[in-house]
């Protein structure tokens, strides 16, 4: 069994494959601080929760951008379990070309997205990756990772505005009924989502000026808020990381 895990700045995603068959996933929140023996304990508690058995994982593949993590994952493979640790980063087969200026700068989950996204439709392609911050990365149709752009994401962005404007409270989106907002609540939620659809949506069609008719696909958490209000993503696919991170697994072997 295959253990996939994604070390988000806010949520680690985890995933357990048999084969190319993803069986189960959780998330929980990310603590920098944590360490190989908490997470071993934590991870064991999902497959007991799940009926499954720990001891049955026989391969970990890691991508952070949480640096301290990614050796406490290791450490916590090679304690808790007779596995192979594959931490993505330099020197790690990814099968696809990276066609930037310094490819040691690409976000370990943004070319983990750009992998399992070409590997969905063989043709260029787009992942936009609803997170901490926003990454909207582009493949060409040969399967090259060109780049992309990094935007900010919407739950640091709702709590920067609630931290510095006294008058407004914590509050969760929903979906707004009107872009002309008749409360402050109803006004947020207009700004937020429409907001960010529209930033979205203006990218892209940036990004399709250089590269021409590519398939769009988004993950991460407030892809499901955000998506419907926008008009150039086709399909949200909310385990595009973890399939990416078995993907170079295997590329590996």
């Amino acid at each position: 069994m295959l253990l996939a895990v994604d070390i988000g700045n806010t949520q680690t995603h985890l995933g357990s494959f048999e084969g190319e068959e993803l069986v189960e996933h959780w998330r929980f929140q990310t603590r920098s601080g944590a360490t190989g023996d908490e997470l071993g304990e934590r991870i064991a508690g999902f497959f007991n929760l799940s009926e499954m058995n720990f001891g049955d994982v026989d391969a970990v593949v890691v991508s952070s951008v949480v640096p301290p993590l990614g050796s406490q994952f290791e450490r916590m493979t090679e304690r808790y379990l007779e596995a192979d640790c594959l931490t993505i980063g330099p020197g790690v087969k990814s099968g696809m070309p990276i066609r930037i200026d310094n490819p040691l700068e690409v976000g370990a989950d943004r070319l983990v997205n750009a992998i399992a996204a070409h590997e969905r439709f063989g043709e260029a392609c787009i992942s936009v990756d609803f997170g901490t911050g926003i990454n909207i990365d582009a493949v060409s149709a040969d399967g090259e990772y060109l780049g992309g752009a990094i935007g900010p994401g919407l739950a640091p962005s709702l709590s920067a505005l609630i931290e510095r404007a006294a008058r407004i409270t914590r509050m969760d989106l929903e979906e707004p009924q009107e872009a002309i907002g008749r409360s402050t609540r109803a006004a947020i939620n207009s700004g937020f989502i429409y907001g960010f659809a529209g930033l979205i949506d203006g990218i892209v069609r940036r990004m399709e000026d250089e590269l021409p008719n590519p398939h769009v696909l988004a993950t991460g958490g407030y892809a499901g808020a955000v998506v419907p209000f926008c008009e150039t993503i086709e399909e949200v696919d909310d385990l595009l990381t973890l399939k990416g991170l078995r993907l170079i697994h295997e590329r590996n072997q």
